[in-house]
């Protein structure tokens, strides 16, 4: 499972395939003011994408890797 879930917080892996979009969906949904760390994402499938679109979660840590960070913080912001 490319997530880890804590308390508040859920961490990704560093590939979130399209499988894991209802996965993320179903925690945040379960967890409305739960955070995402993304520190480790390094890539995520466009359902995903749309699942942080349309539930705005709150973002603990962005991507470390860089590009993907800027095309993330844009899209979201």
């Amino acid at each position: 499972m490319p997530f880890e879930a804590k308390k508040t917080t859920l961490i990704a892996g560093e590939l979130l395939t399209i499988e894991d979009a209802e996965s993320l969906l179903e925690w945040l949904l379960k967890h409305p003011r739960g955070q995402l760390d993304l520190t480790a994402c390094t890539h995520l499938h466009a359902a995903n994408l749309q699942v942080l679109l349309a539930a705005r979660p709150k973002i603990a840590a962005w991507p470390q890797h860089a590009p993907l960070a800027t095309w993330l913080h844009t899209a979201l912001n």
